[in-house]
Order: structure tokens, then sequence, then C-alpha cells
């Protein structure tokens, strides 16, 4: 099933669309062509439905993405069109083309920035945006490891501190707390939540 508005792909009984905010008309999911899942979509063992992608490589709304040198030295390449954007946090940009702008603000103001420190996160986000043409950036975590590329679908997701390293410009980023499970399973006492339709770049250590 996919959104009449904006054409994101959308999982069955969708409420309404993660990309472009669309409530879907009630009975929709019923009645709509294509209503099963999108091509390749594999559900977690926890019933979530997150997509994760298996050959590392895909496109979204505006860009392509691959990962590249897995599993200990990765590297994220994404290749922007036209005025497309990107977010990722501070510091996880390796190199970019000369038309790539880059913005660097505290989103969600002061509060905004407190909570991501909180959360282990930098206090900043960077906005990466091609300019006439297209552009590319790559991106990589700060210490060894891997990177997984999430197909999100109108879902949420929660993930470590210190794990996020970019996403897609219509997420949600926000900082949860954790509470006594979170901290005594060694996950700290805040969470980053992660909400909407698009591509989510996470790392791990080692």
């Amino acid at each position: 099933m996919t959104c009449p508005q904006c054409e994101a792909s959308l999982l069955p009984n969708a409420q309404f669309c993660g990309g472009c905010g669309y409530r879907l008309p009630a009975g929709a999911q019923a009645t709509a062509t294509g209503g099963g899942p999108p091509p390749g979509y594999a559900p977690s063992a926890g019933g979530g439905g997150i997509q994760i992608d298996a050959d590392a490589r895909g496109q979204g709304s505006g860009y392509s993405y691959e990962v590249l040198h897995q599993p200990a030295f990765s590297l994220a390449v994404v290749r922007l069109q036209p005025e497309q954007s990107i977010l990722a946090e501070a510091g996880a940009m390796v190199s970019m083309s000369a038309n790539v702008e880059l913005q660097s603000q505290m989103k969600g103001g002061l509060f905004g920035a407190i909570k991501r420190a909180a959360g282990g996160e930098s206090a900043f986000v960077s906005t990466f945006t091609a300019r006439s043409g297209p552009g590319e950036v790559t991106f990589a975590p700060g210490a060894p490891g891997d990177i997984a590329a999430l197909e999100m679908t109108n879902q949420m997701f929660f993930v470590q501190a210190s794990s996020y390293l970019a996403g897609d410009a219509s997420l949600n980023v926000d900082t949860k707390w954790g509470g006594a499970k979170s901290f005594f399973g060694g996950e700290g006492l805040f969470v980053l939540q992660v909400t909407g339709t698009g591509l989510l770049l996470v790392s791990s250590y080692g």
C-alpha cells in the first residue's frame, strides 16, 4: 500500500503516512490495491516490521545509499539529488561534494540540545543539502565498526545513545527516558526514539 499524496510505501493497516503526515481514509487498508508489504519487506522477530537492507544499498526519497567496507571499517555513501537533504550526527561526515551545503544547528532549540546531550548525542545536528546538482556525502562512526541501513515505514525505533549516525530529514529523532530497565541493562538512562518514514543509518562498535 502506498500513500496517495507522496507515494511512500506504507504498512498494511497504517492510519497515516509517516513521510508527509497524510491521514488515510477509514477502510483504505482493505480497499487499496497492492495492500501487501513492499517488495523485500522482512518483518523483525518482534513483529516491528523494520526492514534491514541485507545488501547494504538502496534508494530513498531523493537519494540513494550504499555501505562499503563492512563489517569492521564501514563507510556509508549517500548520493543526494538536487536540493535534497540528509541529517547526520555532528562529526559523522567523512567527505562531501563541493556543491553540498552544510548547516549545523541546535535542532529543537536549547531544550532539544540539552535532551540530545543527555542522550549521549551531540547538541548540534548537521544538515547536508545538494545545491545546483546531485551531491555525495560519506559518513562513518567515530570508532571502527559496522553500519546498518534501516528502512523505516511509518514506524518507531529506539536507538542506543551514540549509535545514531544519520537519517532522512523526514524522521523525527527525540531523546526519551529509558528508566531503570535501560540503565541496569547497560544502555544508559536515555535512549533515542526515532519515528517516521525514511532511511536510518545506525552504527555499532567492533
